[in-house]
């Protein structure tokens, strides 16, 4: 691991200890955890929370595909991110997928396709509504997520992998968090070091630019950024590439001169702008179901 990804690593624990500091599980909320999706005991696990007030009732699903420069991150860092959206009606599945420098790409976008072949698989257990599937995704995640769809909706792009889709799954909206659509020239994030290939990265940095595999069938999106984000300058590039395939969007930029928010600030549920932030993406997702 270099340097970069361990002081990374370090930071991101730091902070999010401290900001998830004394937050317990939601007594209406009911857990379903260390579900093993794939072959890997360690990595492909996943919880799937729900509302108890639901508990007899399929509910649209939230997958949420967790950010952390490919190299941190799991299940337990985005467990109470995850409820909090559950509380508002979803069932939401919160995974943890392999991560850099020992797993480099593609192996997240593997992991993410068995967490939706299980999702296809488990839906009458667990009450899923496969009709109104929804994915959430933060920095990397919010890159990882939007690549997927781009795996579900571009056949061109979809020859890349070596995976096949589950059939029938169709992602019915996303919420894109303060990622990075433009890779290719956006190569600032020095933990990607850690996650392209080992013997020549070819084309990655190209095949990860997510602008350039949008087509009109891409699903409608939420694009949220804060006015302090380091990567605001990216939701206005997948902005401008949805609105040119004619995809249906809303974008969103919080905060103001007088609370400034950060990356990833909707992570932070103790916080009222994180709760309409949150707020704001459920609802859209709700608009989109029939």
């Amino acid at each position: 691991m270099s340097l970069n990804s361990f002081i990374f690593r370090k930071m991101c624990t730091k902070s999010d200890t401290a900001r998830d500091s004394g937050l317990t599980t939601p007594p209406e909320i009911q857990r379903f955890d260390d579900i093993q999706y794939g072959s890997d005991p360690k990595w492909n696990i996943l919880d799937v929370y729900r509302p108890k007030s639901a508990a007899d009732s399929l509910l649209p699903v939230i997958v949420s595909f967790h950010g952390g420069g490919w190299v941190y991150g799991d299940k337990e860092v985005y467990q109470f991110y995850c409820m909090d959206l559950a509380k508002r009606g979803f069932a939401v599945i919160n995974y943890t997928y392999r991560l850099a420098p020992k797993y480099r790409y593609p192996a997240p976008f593997e992991d993410t396709n068995e967490v939706f072949c299980w999702l296809m698989e488990n839906a009458e257990k667990y009450g899923f509504d496969i009709d109104n599937v929804f994915a959430v995704g933060d920095s990397a995640g919010a890159t990882g997520i939007a690549l997927y769809a781009c795996i579900l909706t571009s056949p061109d792009y979809a020859v890349r992998y070596s995976f096949t889709p589950p059939k029938g799954l169709k992602i019915k909206g996303l919420a894109l968090n303060c990622g990075i659509y433009d890779t290719e020239h956006f190569c600032t994030v020095k933990t990607i070091r850690d996650y392209l290939p080992k013997h020549g990265s070819g084309n990655v940095l190209s095949d990860m630019t997510v602008i350039k595999h949008v087509t009109k069938d891409f699903p409608p999106s939420y694009i949220m950024t804060a006015n302090c984000d380091n990567l605001r300058s990216e939701s206005p590039i997948m902005e401008k590439a949805l609105r040119g395939k004619g995809v249906p969007y809303r974008y969103k930029e919080y905060g103001s001169d007088d609370c400034k928010l950060y990356h990833v600030f909707h992570c932070n549920i103790k916080t009222a702008e994180a709760a309409q932030a949150n707020d704001d993406e459920c609802a859209f997702f709700r608009e989109l179901i029939r």
